[in-house]
Formats: structure tokens, C-alpha cells, sequence
């Protein structure tokens, strides 16, 4: 059986001691008494801040989608920053809410010849190639120590087989879902997660056009598009739209469609609350992981015993910004 993490020897003193009679540890106990040292801030330069317009009773509609790190997809995440520089998402719209796949967004008229909204100019042209990323090191290391757990060895952290990968494994890598098989990586299609709209291949898109998986993981298009990032806040407004009423979800009228106010880098704006993820690579994430495949509480009944990648989801909270940390 795989496993996300070698042996980590800590795991269990990050699980919160229990005397005889106490209630069960959850995730969320774990995730509630992680310490402070074992979250790692997320840079505002990396946050882009989607600004809908005003919902129905006039409500604020704010979306944080945090970019997606080196070495992965940085083609198209360079052309994104390009684009939020250029104000170019300003004034486009949500155009596609397909039920339990993706929410999409772009130009309206992007296919629409003399219409489309020209594209800033210096924009990259990523090949297909980039789906995907050699390892390093430090990334082939964790994947051979990985690869060579039994089941049964102490502190490992079982997940079920990974049905989309017959010689490899998922992991985290640094707050990220990753697939590997031993010579590259590339980032998995969860929940939340936002990639880039393209044609049909050898197109790969540009970055203008980005949509976010809203139902169960379409794994199946990891390594065929671009994945970008992930979106960390304000995701109810997207999973709410209402469902397109064309084939894929696309919307037919512009009054279905919801208008994009304007996209920012959370650097730019004075308002944007800091934000922090559990550490990947901490005793109380694999504490966290452990507790997700083997959950004991008042609830359930029979352990898993196993936990895919996706249901394994990263805890990530606004904190309040102080001295002590950029």
C-alpha cells in the first residue's frame, strides 16, 4: 500500500494525548492544537484576489486563488501575473458552471473573431511539456523512501492505491497535492483546484482563460491541462452559480453570466487578511492525514484505513498580520 509520507516517527506527538473515557481525536482536534511553528505564511504576492460583482442583496463577492509555486506550471502562472499586471480579468465574467465539474471564466467573446479581447503583450507560450516536472532531488528522495514503505511499518500513514497511477504515488509537496512516478511530478486535479481553459491539443492556453474544479476530483485531466493553483477563500461564491443551461455547462445569455469586477495581487491590496497553511512537512500534518484515514470518533463506526490525496485537503486560515511575520 502507498503511503504519503515516510516514517514519521513524530506523527504521534502531534496528536493531542488522551486519557481513558476522553473524547476521540478529530482532524479538526489536530489541525485546532497544531503549534504556531508548524504553519507556514502564504506571501501575498502569490494570492490573486478575484473580485465578483455584488451578489443579489448586494453582498461583496471576494475569490483567493493562491498561484501554484516553482518548479510547476510557472509558464502559465508567469502569463497570469502578466495578465492581473495588465488589468486584462477586469470586466470579464464567469461563463461556464458545469454540475460536479468545473466553474469556468474568460473573455466572453474570446472565440468570437473581432470581439475578443486583445491579450497583453509578452505573454509565454507553454508547451505540453510543462504538465508535468522532473524531480529534484530533494523530490526524488521523498518518492523512493516513499515507495519503499510496507504496510505495517510504524508511523506510516496509509492511503488508498492511487487508480490513476500504476508505478506511482501521491504526496504533498510544500502545501501541494502531488502525483509522481518516480522521474516527474505534476500537481492533481482536487477540489478547489484552478487550472487554464485551452483548445484542443497542441493548444495549451494562455492563462486568460481559468476554471476551478467544483465536484469530485476529475483526475483524469492531470498531465492534459495546466493546474495554477487552488483557491483558498471564497469559494461559495463560485460552487453556488447557478448551472449553465448550455452543453457543458456553458451559459447561453449574458444576463446567466456573472461580471468579474476586477483581479488583483493580494501585494497590491491593503485590505487582504494574511493567510497560512499547515505545513506539509510537519508532525501535525501527517498527525492531521493519519487522523483522516483513520477516523475513531464519536461518528464513525469502521476506519478506512486509507485516504486518497484529495480528501486529504490542506487546512489553510486567515490570520491576522502582526510583527513578526512578513
Amino acid at each position: 500500500m502507498r503511503t504519503f509520507f515516510s516514517a514519521v516517527a513524530l506523527a504521534a506527538l502531534a496528536t493531542p494525548s488522551l486519557a481513558a473515557g476522553d473524547k476521540p481525536v478529530t482532524p479538526n482536534d489536530v489541525v485546532d492544537t497544531a503549534p504556531a511553528s508548524d504553519w507556514q505564511r502564504i506571501a501575498p504576492g502569490d494570492l490573486m484576489v478575484m473580485d465578483l460583482a455584488p451578489d443579489a442583496k448586494g453582498g461583496s463577492r471576494r475569490v483567493v486563488i493562491q498561484l501554484m509555486p516553482a518548479p510547476f506550471s510557472q509558464g502559465w502562472v508567469g502569463n497570469i501575473r502578466k495578465l492581473v499586471a495588465a488589468h486584462w480579468f477586469d470586466g470579464i465574467a464567469v461563463v461556464r458552471v458545469q454540475d460536479n465539474y468545473v466553474v469556468q471564466w474568460g473573455d466572453p467573446d474570446g472565440e468570437t473573431p473581432g470581439k475578443a479581447k486583445a491579450l497583453p503583450a509578452g505573454l509565454a507560450k507553454p508547451t505540453e511539456k510543462g504538465y508535468v516536472t522532473p524531480l529534484d532531488e530533494r523530490l526524488r528522495s521523498s518518492f523512493m523512501q516513499r515507495s519503499a514503505q510496507e504496510p505495517g511499518q510504524p508511523a506510516t500513514i496509509p492511503t488508498n492505491p492511487d487508480s490513476y497511477l500504476r508505478n506511482g504515488l501521491t504526496l504533498f509537496d510544500h502545501g501541494w497535492p502531488i502525483a509522481a512516478d518516480g522521474r516527474t511530478g505534476w500537481p492533481v486535479h482536487c477540489y478547489g483546484m484552478v487550472g487554464v481553459g485551452r483548445n484542443l491539443s497542441p493548444d495549451t492556453g494562455t492563462g486568460a482563460e481559468l476554471y476551478t474544479v467544483i465536484g469530485q476530483a476529475p483526475r483524469q485531466l492531470d498531465r492534459n491541462i495546466a493546474l495554477v493553483g487552488r483557491i483558498i477563500a471564497g469559494m461559495e461564491h463560485l460552487s453556488s452559480l447557478p448551472r449553465g443551461t448550455g452543453a457543458l455547462g456553458f451559459y447561453e445569455t449574458p444576463e446567466e453570466r456573472t461580471p468579474i469586477v476586477s483581479v488583483r495581487m493580494g501585494s497590491d491590496l491593503a485590505d487582504l487578511p494574511a493567510y497560512e497553511y499547515l505545513s506539509t512537512e510537519s508532525a501535525s500534518f501527517a498527525a492531521y492525514v493519519d487522523k483522516r484515514a483513520n477516523r475513531k470518533d464519536s461518528f464513525y463506526i469502521q476506519p478506512a484505513g486509507g485516504v486518497d490525496v484529495c480528501n486529504a485537503p490542506v487546512p489553510i486560515r486567515p490570520v491576522k498580520q502582526d510583527a513578526t511575520k512578513p
